[in-house]
């Protein structure tokens, strides 16, 4: 993921939206920042982060957003319980790889030959 981004793109990408916010309401303190850039991030890029350094540091005004802490990120738990939560919570059905693998392309087959 980038990590410079113009105001007018990181307004676009990263503001949250009602739905979202909605999704944040039993959440507090730096797991409720953590999950909102979980799922920004997840949005643009369909995959999750693999560290806190993959996030662009501008997108950390997320914070203001959901009324945390910008310092609080620092605090998200990269290998707990809670983001092992948060991933199944923003993959779309629920499933361990939704939105991760690819389906494979189909290989035509050849009429025999005549």
């Amino acid at each position: 993921m980038r990590q410079e981004w113009e105001p007018e793109d990181l307004i676009e990408v990263w503001t949250l939206l009602e739905e979202d916010q909605e999704r944040l309401r039993n959440k507090s303190g730096a797991n409720r920042l953590g999950f909102a850039l979980l799922l920004k991030f997840f949005e643009v890029e369909a995959r999750f982060p693999e560290d806190a350094g993959e996030i662009p540091v501008p997108a950390v005004s997320v914070a203001q957003q959901v009324r945390v802490p910008a310092e609080e990120w620092a605090a998200y738990d990269w290998a707990g319980r809670a983001i092992k939560r948060h991933r199944m919570e923003i993959r779309p059905t629920g499933s361990p790889r939704a939105c991760v693998t690819r389906p494979r392309p189909r290989r035509r087959r050849r009429p025999p030959n005549s």
